[in-house]
């Protein structure tokens, strides 16, 4: 007879907001753990009558941060994935949460006390970030070390071939913005990251580079998860103002947008994109710019929620290479 698995839900939140032009990640640790980790904890169904409702509270208790816009991304259940020493205990799913949020001079000085900091989140996943050009880590030393592995075993390798080009956009691929879970995924079956290697599925990482900051458990992976989803939502809903403050510019706007996207978006066919969508209205203030004129100010118009289905900013991607 087969004894069932102890099972233990887990409740993550990549929490993200926009500070400089830079998307950042919220993220917490513990005294003596080198690695850092998602806001997380456990689904209590006594306490909570919602895997939402838990996820809240657990955030504001570890962060002080009140959670706003949030949405379910997807759930973790693969063994292996949330390693724990000797591998006996429960195995965890994991069930991953989105919230974006805008940074607050106050409430940020809270979450410092409480342990909780922002940091970059290209740094955890560099290789999204195009802003500046093609990455140099690509051809210095992520897409040789994939491709030394994907030929390696000659009954996948043709397997492995076609999964690089649709991930990273190489022959006559395009580049997909939106496939970062599933770049993420072929460097950690790869064992390019070190992952992986806390994982116990390769003795070594394949590459001295160092790719990227690692996390806790498999928290990199819910990360490149909820950087997915929010490069296509931004596309057919108007979540990107939820990280906007309630007036903005639109130059403010298209930094906004191109963080997130990972990519340049031309200054005049944005315009262009945000007149045609109807998504912001002028407030009739302007915000004083140096060295230059100012700068209209504008507010995300409301209405649009009630005037179509899929309001968003349907930013083209970047090519491939």
């Amino acid at each position: 007879m087969i004894t069932p698995a102890e099972i233990e839900i887990g409740l993550n939140a990549a929490i993200v907001a926009i500070s400089a032009r830079t998307p950042r990640l919220l993220v917490v640790g513990e005294d003596g753990e080198a690695l850092d980790a998602l806001p997380f904890g456990p689904f209590a169904p006594n306490r909570h009558r919602t895997m939402e409702m838990s996820l809240r509270h657990t955030v504001e208790a570890q962060t002080a941060l009140e959670l706003g816009y949030i949405e379910q991304l997807y759930t973790f259940g693969d063994r292996g994935r949330h390693k724990m020493p000797g591998d006996q205990g429960p195995h965890v799913v994991s069930v991953g949460y989105l919230a974006l949020t805008r940074l607050d001079s106050d409430r940020d000085a809270r979450l410092e006390l409480s342990g909780a900091r922002w940091r970059d989140w290209y740094g955890y996943l560099p290789w999204e970030d195009w802003r500046q050009g093609r990455p140099p880590l690509l051809d210095s030393a992520l897409l040789p070390a994939l491709n030394a592995w994907a030929a390696e075993t000659p009954t996948v390798s043709a397997t492995r071939r076609s999964r690089l080009k649709l991930a990273f956009g190489l022959d006559d691929f395009p580049f997909d913005e939106e496939r970062v879970l599933e770049r993420y995924e072929l460097l950690y079956e790869a064992g390019l990251v070190e992952e992986a290697l806390q994982d116990g599925r390769v003795e070594r990482c394949r590459t001295g580079a160092v790719l990227g900051r690692p996390m806790r458990h498999d928290h990199r992976r819910i990360a490149a998860t909820a950087l997915a989803r929010l490069r296509s939502k931004i596309k057919y809903r108007p979540v990107i103002f939820e990280l906007m403050p309630p007036e903005f510019t639109l130059t403010d706007l298209q930094g906004t947008v191109e963080a997130i996207a990972g990519h340049h978006v031309h200054k005049q066919n944005f315009r262009r994109l945000v007149d045609g969508a109807e998504l912001v209205e002028p407030t009739g203030s302007t915000q004083a710019a140096t060295g230059g004129r100012p700068a209209a100010l504008f507010r995300f118009r409301r209405q649009v929620l009630e005037e179509r289905p899929a309001p968003g900013l349907k930013v083209g991607g970047r090519t491939g290479g």
